[in-house]
């Protein structure tokens, strides 16, 4: 029933701090209105079968002609800058045969100096069938002229039903304690009879295939197990589980962990697996897959492209709560293929250990003997016996560690000051963009690069351009889409001289064109040769900039599209094309991720002599200790590789950040475990050194490369000197007159 009166009393929101003025509409609709449509307040719909949630009313927002139409609210004098707010909205859907559908909460900002932001607040899909309750967070970085909140999204025509709004002061969440690994044993395998010696005990076929014990396997542990093993010279017995009558890709053989797993454990999968039968020429995914309850998780994947052994690799972590039934299982290839699985190896690994022989790879790779040499007034060599003390202290390390910022992020001086202070790099998230610097054609703005591009040159940092073109489709501007073939060749050249021509020498590197092992739309577009005609194009433009392929999941190895060998192939292509590729990037937007399944993929990526980047670096768990346990075995594995030259984190800030779980520096500029990880790390790569010169009037140190100063103290006074070690195998010498 429509309400047409404005009965009942106005809701006291003070209570429970919530900012919406009458949130469950008891005075009818007051404090709100229709986004680009009407709106209703209602006790029922559909003859009662439609009634509030809570309270006494509900409003529906009818006549909807587009997704944005929706109930809105202007909130500007309610909301604080820098203080983050929780939302949630009991929602649903009406009208006649109407499916589910996406409904999103938004908040809509003008800034004091007149730019308008959406912010994206919360989603979920939403039903006809029932209420639903969106939830979602926001922070406000600047002051702003006006702010309106929207409850929007279903396609036109649908009516979109609110039950009420809460917007408060979010709680701040308790930290999560370090997870319990006292009894945990590493480097255990928690595969029963992985060797098969009783038989196929407690192995089964997963749907109607023919499991059999077979010989002639690799009796070597695969190379990833054997590092974190440290078990090079234990052979395996060369018996494997033959896979037959394979009606369906998902057949394959079978075991239950579920009593064996620990919560928050990362576990590495081993196995080498091999595919028989008539391939036809047609790579073969072979897939170690677990099955958590009704989750699946990969363990690890790899593209079989004859009948050879393979090493498969991968890791996978139980996070969330103890499960019922815990199944792991290897799938994938075709159905009629045969598929043989020897030494599957499930096992907990030990980090600690993992750093720990990290930090002596480190100590060869990111380290220098230096010699300080000290020389009295008359020449003479100061001896050992007199009063003289060194003392060194590293100002900043030099290996590039940087991080993502968008304009937005600037407007919050806490933000700021962090990525300031601990970053010596940036890139932007979003603002280099070709969808945002020409969102319509013809519109090119770089006004938020401009003023990005300035906070980091005013802070000595180096940016990296990221990026000229994105190959994957759904991230190309509708109006690109639309061009033909010679129009769309004519924008391209338009953006790339534009873009590179403004800004030469401005950036040190650029990604050419995002992610080409996962799209193909220029390319599709205008033919094979385009991408190393971009590359070529860049390359004139601005000699002096890196130009980087840059791409996701390479190192995971949980990816058929994106191996590191696809990924080689693909450089090489482009090289042959005479691309002049100056770098690697990885994304490393991993999860769970294991040592030497990094290193393996850094080691085959290192082959073609050139840079490696991880270049939007970020971990995602939702217990922050593990997080920043994932965030260090990242940032060691990075360090201690000699081809790696540079980490970019893509965000640290929450709700600024393209994972949920994954932010360093919660919402209100709180520091969380994972971020305090990473100032301990940068903390331990800085060097410092003191003591007393030897008979020969030297004084010997070996330190990470980059800034120094030492101070010389003598009886009479003190002596200080800036210098810097660079990389170099030879001991460096830095002679002081005292």
């Amino acid at each position: 029933m429509a309400i047409t009166g404005t009965e009942g009393r106005v809701s006291d929101s003070g209570g429970d701090e919530n900012i919406i003025l009458n949130p469950e509409f008891d005075s009818g609709l007051d404090g709100w209105s229709g986004s680009g449509c009407k709106i209703e307040l209602h006790d029922s719909l559909d003859d009662g079968k439609v009634l509030p949630a809570s309270g006494k009313y509900f409003v529906a927002a009818t006549g909807r002609t587009d997704t944005w139409n929706g109930v809105m609210q202007d909130v500007t004098a309610r909301l604080q800058r820098k203080m983050a707010y929780e939302v949630a909205a009991t929602v649903r859907l009406s009208g006649a045969n109407v499916s589910p559908c996406e409904v999103r909460a938004t908040l809509a900002v003008q800034t004091a100096d007149g730019r308008q932001q959406y912010i994206g607040v919360g989603k979920l899909q939403a039903s006809d069938k029932d209420w639903a309750q969106l939830q979602g967070k926001f922070l406000l970085n600047s002051t702003v002229a006006k702010a309106t909140i929207y409850i929007e999204g279903p396609k036109a025509g649908v009516d979109l039903l609110l039950d009420c709004l809460v917007v408060k002061h979010a709680q701040k969440a308790t930290p999560s304690p370090p997870p319990d690994f006292e009894n945990l044993v590493y480097g255990a395998n928690i595969i029963e009879n992985s060797n098969l010696d009783d038989g196929l005990n407690p192995w089964f076929p997963l749907g109607p295939c023919a499991l059999a014990v077979g010989e002639g396997s690799p009796r070597v542990l695969p190379a990833m197990a054997q590092e974190s093993l440290a078990l090079d010279d234990e052979p395996l017995n060369g018996k494997h589980i033959h896979v037959t009558n394979r009606t369906q890709t998902w057949m394959g053989p079978a075991q239950i962990i579920t009593d064996k797993l620990t919560l928050h454990a990362t576990y590495q999968v081993s196995a080498w697996v091999r595919v028989a039968g008539k391939m036809n020429g047609a790579p073969q995914n072979i897939n170690i897959a677990v099955q958590v309850d009704s989750q699946w998780l990969n363990g690890g994947q790899v593209l079989a492209r004859d009948e050879r052994w393979y090493e498969i690799g991968g890791s996978f972590r139980v996070e969330t709560k103890p499960a019922s039934r815990v199944m792991v299982y290897v799938q994938g290839p075709d159905a009629g293929l045969d598929l043989m699985v020897a030494g599957l190896q499930v096992f907990p690994v030990d980090r600690k250990a993992r750093a720990k022989h990290l930090k002596k790879i480190t100590d060869k790779v990111r380290k220098r003997d230096v010699v300080v040499k000290l020389t009295g007034a008359d020449g003479g060599v100061i001896k050992a016996t007199e009063c003289v003390e060194v003392r060194v202290r590293q100002v900043s390390n030099s290996f590039p560690l940087g991080a993502c910022i968008m304009r937005t992020n600037m407007d919050n001086e806490d933000f700021v000051d962090f990525f300031t202070k601990h970053f010596n790099w940036g890139v932007f998230g979003n603002e280099l963009k070709w969808y945002w610097t020409e969102p319509q054609r013809g519109q090119v703005s770089y006004a938020d690069a401009d003023d990005l591009l300035k906070l980091c040159s005013d802070n000595g940092m180096c940016v990296r351009g990221h990026c000229i073109f994105w190959e994957v489709e759904n991230m190309v501007q509708q109006w690109v889409k639309t061009l033909s073939a010679d129009d769309l060749s004519a924008a391209v050249k338009s953006r790339i001289d534009g873009l590179l021509t403004r800004y030469k020498g401005k950036f040190r590197h650029y990604d050419v064109n995002n992610e080409m092992l996962h799209g193909s739309f220029y390319q599709d577009k205008l033919g094979k040769d385009i991408r190393a005609t971009m590359f070529k194009t860049a390359g004139e433009l601005d000699p002096d900039a890196l130009l980087f392929v840059n791409d996701y999941n390479v190192e995971g190895m949980c990816d058929i599209r994106a191996t590191p060998e696809a990924y080689i192939q693909q450089i090489i292509g482009l090289q042959e094309q005479g691309a002049p590729v100056g770098g690697v990037g990885l994304q490393g937007h991993v999860s769970n991720p294991v040592g030497p399944v990094i290193r393996s993929v850094l080691d085959r990526l290192a082959v073609l002599g050139l840079p490696l980047w991880f270049t939007e670096l970020d971990v995602s768990a939702a217990n922050e200790h593990v997080r920043a346990d994932d965030l260090e075995v990242m940032l060691r594995e990075a360090y201690a590789h000699p081809a790696v030259e540079g980490v970019m984190l893509w965000g640290f800030w929450e709700l600024f950040m393209s994972r949920d779980d994954a932010h360093l520096v919660n919402a209100e500029g709180d520091i969380n475990e994972a971020g305090r990880r990473l100032l301990q790390l940068k903390k331990e790569w800085l060097t410092h050194a003191r003591g007393h010169p030897d008979d020969n009037g030297e004084f010997r140190f070996r330190g990470h490369h980059g800034a120094y100063t030492v101070d010389v103290v003598t009886s009479t006074g003190k002596i200080s000197q800036e210098f810097t070690v660079d990389k170099d195998d030879s001991p460096m010498v830095l002679d002081i007159n005292v």
